[in-house]
């Protein structure tokens, strides 16, 4: 049954869950970790471990993305970023950096500087051959390419990244509908769209039974749930609690599957995942992976090197994201970048969940007594508050 409150005279309002408001509950029978596989399969594609990384330029350098795919992961473009932008892209990356020092040299959270600098730097139009060319050489290397583009571009963009190469799409905006309609222009029926590409596509975010059910239904092979770390509550007013947000996903999930007599779609967790027991709890509330941000920027690959910002902070009129120092929320405290092999793969020293993503998932699992991620999903949980 639903937990509704009044919060006033004939107004009510959903109680929702964070994923710092439940807890895994460990099974009687537990396991080694040895024993565990987190490997993850969506569509053709097959990954050791169930991890995208957010679409950001402050983390995807050509290093990183392969790097990624090395460990198991997959690495994600953002087509609209900089890459198609700027020949210099770390003379780009450099000019945001440069805007988050204060006079003291510190970092400094509530300048505007480096959202303004964002900006500017997406002013400049998308050179189509510059980001052929920067997506053929990462897709040369032989690892899985995944590209995004927003819903706004979806259909100019995305017969030139998949002709450069990418293997999966991503349609992803901080929220999304399955028809995005715009005043003076033709509407982009995902549906439709989706179905005339070679490629599987994943879309999101979305936070909410009916969407997800929704874009389920336009054939997409993932679905994001989230819109990772953003400024949607302080701009919009919109948060839903992320542990709610994929309980509800994976209802729709399991409403479609039987709609369809057996089409799975995959659910992928974007948003309040910070640690490895943030991605534990978010995949034992029904997702299949998790796409991670602010935990990778820290990693010596890295594109912005310890700065993060999500794809939607360059936005021209009305950015939802900021820009993030990942020291301020690391645990661990040393002169030295840990590598993204530490970061996801280990080992560690912290006690904290920010290093060995991985590790601490197959411990999760292990101490449910689960050993494949979608029988994890079936672990009790417990409201912490």
């Amino acid at each position: 049954m639903r937990n509704y409150v009044e919060i006033g005279k004939g107004r009510e309002a959903r109680v929702g869950y964070r994923l710092s408001d439940v807890s895994i509950v460990p099974n009687r029978r537990t396991r080694s970790s040895k024993d565990v596989d987190t490997s993850w399969h969506i569509d053709a594609y097959s990954f050791d471990i169930p991890v995208m990384s957010h679409p950001t330029d402050a983390l995807a350098s050509p290093e990183f993305v392969i790097e990624m795919g090395r460990l198991g992961g997959l690495g994600v473009i953002n087509a609209e970023g900089l890459w198609g932008r700027h020949a210099d892209l770390d003379a780009a990356i450099q000019r945001v950096r440069e805007a988050t020092m204060g006079g003291d040299g510190d970092f400094d959270f509530e300048s505007t500087r480096p959202i303004a600098v964002l900006q500017e730097l997406h002013a400049a139009p998308i050179d189509e051959t510059l980001l052929t060319e920067r997506i053929a050489q990462v897709r040369e290397s032989g690892t899985t390419l995944a590209v995004r583009v927003s819903p706004q571009r979806a259909r100019e963009l995305a017969p030139l990244v998949i002709q450069a190469g990418a293997e999966l799409l991503i349609i992803q905006g901080t929220l999304i509908s399955a028809e995005h309609v715009a005043e003076g222009g033709e509407p982009l029926n995902l549906k439709e769209f989706i179905g005339a590409l070679d490629v599987p596509v994943i879309v999101g975010g979305v936070v909410d039974y009916s969407t997800a059910l929704h874009l389920m239904r336009t054939g997409a092979v993932g679905v994001i749930v989230g819109g990772g770390t953003n400024t949607n509550e302080p701009t919009l007013g919109m948060d839903v609690p992320m542990a709610t947000a994929i309980a509800d996903a994976a209802a729709a999930r399991r409403d479609y599957l039987d709609e369809t007599e057996g089409r799975y779609v995959h659910i992928i967790a974007d948003g309040d995942i910070f640690t490895s027991g943030d991605a534990a709890k978010a995949i034992a509330c029904g997702a299949d992976a998790v796409m991670l941000g602010l935990p990778l920027a820290d990693a010596a690959e890295s594109a912005a090197h310890g700065l993060f910002w999500p794809s939607t902070a360059g936005h021209p009129r009305f950015p939802r994201g900021a820009v993030y120092s990942s020291a301020v929320f690391a645990a661990e405290d040393n002169d030295t970048s840990p590598s993204l092999e530490t970061i996801l793969l280990g080992p560690t020293s912290s006690a904290f969940g920010d290093r060995n993503f991985v590790g601490g998932l197959r411990r999760a699992m292990a101490k449910g007594g689960y050993t494949d991620l979608k029988s994890f999903q079936k672990v009790d949980l417990t409201v912490c508050r």
